[in-house]
């Protein structure tokens, strides 16, 4: 741990110089392989903001310097949804906890298999419970890119950006705000692929589906206006919209025509000529987490496939997108995975699957998962719901360790993590495999043209 930014500088200055405009003087194999392990562990522990600024920078950077940088999917998904190419689902992984490491698990498999469309995300409500901000993530995955040999785009990724029905209900503006300001904080770390989610908005008591999606439209295209006037110059983020709420009824067709023409015609009557949304995430029958039985097991899970297909070939032919988003996939089981490049699914996200291969690994320290456990009783009681057996409140609330106890984990030895690395990266190559994306990244690469964002000096390093 660096003890000051005068520390952090002075061993900087063995692998670089800080320019007017960037680093020069790159020594990338001598920075790679003996300074930026420190550097990421400082980019999100070191308790000094100055410091934290300084190391998020600097791998921004690098990550130039090395081949890497963040990228937008939208040119991808947008020649999808014209016919250009198809049979692929694009895998976006939520990492909750070790994911400087778990990245880089990932990434190897990446440079394995030739994996070309591939997003590394992160929502709303995690970023809150993992204590993971924008700038923080996107520095974990960018340095794990680098520490993996990986060149090429990456695509960081906003998911969920949710809008709280209960705070909309009530300063319906405030709500807004929150999200423009969310929206904002990720574009400038990075994040250039962001999921609007306003079906918390969604109202079944109206009578048509128009007005059952109205403020999901209406919402959806404010945020849409914001994120297009201040992403970068020569940037178009990737946007996402969002129909029926993960783990509530299943999604239509006709739902998704109906917010598409209400979106669109929102969209029209600001007078931006703006780009819309590339997805549309849709629910077909999971649930966040999965459904968990009174054993702590998993349920298993019936998705509607035939509407999946129906609104990805809609979604296509009717409005020129690439297809609908599955949620809440990585718990399903391994033979449900070949059936989303079928059905032209777009996107699949996947977090608690990894989330559980790590607490529920031999080689996690029972010591510390004894005291999770226990910080879960202690700081959580209150979200346990009436029925709710032991397993299923330690099952669906040990995500929320994730923040409170990043330090250890990040702490832990090179031997404890490598044998949970290896089996993280086991369970990617066995997706990745039946989503089609192997030996993919000749046909997604002609349509990533780098467009590096330069960032301001930090002020500590005027």
């Amino acid at each position: 741990m660096f003890e000051s930014l005068d520390g952090l500088l002075e061993a900087a200055s063995k692998y670089l110089r800080i320019a007017d405009d960037g680093i020069s003087g790159f020594k990338r194999n001598e920075f790679v392989n003996q300074f930026l392990d420190d550097l990421t562990y400082n980019a999100v522990l070191n308790p000094s903001r100055d410091v934290r600024e300084a190391t998020r920078w600097l791998i921004w950077y690098a990550a130039r310097e090395c081949g890497a940088w963040a990228a937008s999917i939208n040119n991808f998904y947008f020649a999808r949804g014209r016919g250009e190419f198809s049979g692929l689902t694009v895998p976006a992984v939520n990492l909750r906890g070790l994911a400087y490491d778990a990245a880089q698990a990932m990434f190897r498999v990446i440079n394995k298999r030739e994996v070309g469309p591939f997003i590394f995300e992160i929502a709303r409500s995690e970023i809150g419970y993992t204590g993971q901000r924008p700038a923080e993530y996107a520095s974990s995955v960018l340095a794990a890119a680098m520490r993996s040999g990986y060149e090429g785009p990456v695509c960081l990724q906003g998911d969920h950006f949710q809008f709280n029905a209960k705070a909309f209900g009530q300063i319906p503006e405030a709500e807004i705000n929150n999200i423009k300001a969310l929206a904002l904080e990720a574009i400038e770390a990075g994040l250039y692929n962001i999921d609007i989610d306003a079906s918390t908005l969604v109202d079944l008591d109206y009578a048509t589906i128009a007005e059952q999606q109205k403020l999901n439209c209406e919402m959806t295209a404010l945020i849409t206006a914001f994120v297009r006037v201040h992403e970068p110059q020569g940037v178009t983020v990737s946007l996402g919209g969002e129909i029926g709420e993960v783990g509530g009824k299943n999604s239509t067709v006709e739902e998704m025509e109906a917010f598409m023409e209400g979106y669109l015609d929102d969209l029209g009557k600001l007078g931006l000529g703006m780009v819309g949304t590339s997805k549309i995430s849709v629910q077909t029958g999971t649930a966040h987490g999965g459904v968990v039985l009174p054993d702590g097991s998993i349920a298993d899970v019936k998705i509607d496939f035939d509407t999946l297909e129906r609104i990805s070939e809609a979604a296509i032919a009717k409005f020129g997108m690439a297809g609908a988003v599955q949620h809440g996939a990585s718990t399903l089981p391994d033979e449900a995975f070949d059936h989303f490049p079928a059905t032209k699914t777009c996107e699949i996200h996947l977090a608690t699957g990894f989330q559980n291969i790590i607490y529920d690994h031999d080689a996690f320290p029972a010591g510390l998962l004894a005291e999770i456990k226990g910080w879960i009783e202690g700081n959580l009681a209150g979200e346990r719901k009436e029925g709710q057996t032991e397993e299923q409140f330690l099952y669906k609330t040990r995500k929320k360790a994730f923040g409170p106890f990043k330090q250890q984990m990040w702490n832990l030895p090179a031997e404890v993590k490598a044998p949970i690395m290896s089996d993280l990266g086991d369970k990617f190559e066995l997706i990745f495999g039946k989503l089609n994306v192997f030996g993919s990244r000749d046909t997604s690469s002609r349509y990533f043209e780098e467009a590096f964002v330069p960032k301001p000096k930090p002020l500590c390093l005027r």
